[in-house]
């Protein structure tokens, strides 16, 4: 099966035939984690750094920020039978926009 991650969405599966694709990174940030072994993979779509910048946004769409979606990523992936030691990650994205405040430099 192919599914898509949105921006601020989060995919795991360890189905051998399952595909996730993303698409318009730009500043925006895609991190993909596979374990070998127990074939299971992730990916999310962050769109913002850190979720200090709202608050209730965050508990709404953690997957929406770095750091509270990542961490479900993970955690996730290890109740499809992932370890922690096994998983290859790779990360995609994070280009500077024109920005003045710096607020969406999620590459930093």
């Amino acid at each position: 099966m192919n599914y898509t991650v949105g921006i601020s969405e989060m995919r795991v599966s360890n189905q051998t035939d399952d595909v996730l694709v993303t698409y318009s990174l730009g500043s925006c940030v895609g991190i993909t984690i596979y374990d070998p072994v127990s074939h299971t993979g992730g990916m999310i779509h962050c769109m913002l750094p850190m979720s200090k910048l709202d608050l209730q946004k965050a508990r709404s769409f953690p997957c929406m920020f770095v750091d509270t979606g990542v961490p479900l990523l993970f955690n996730e992936a290890y109740k499809f039978g992932a370890h922690k030691e096994r998983i290859v990650v790779k990360v995609a994205g994070c280009s500077q926009i024109l920005d003045d405040k710096g607020l969406f430099n999620i590459g930093e």
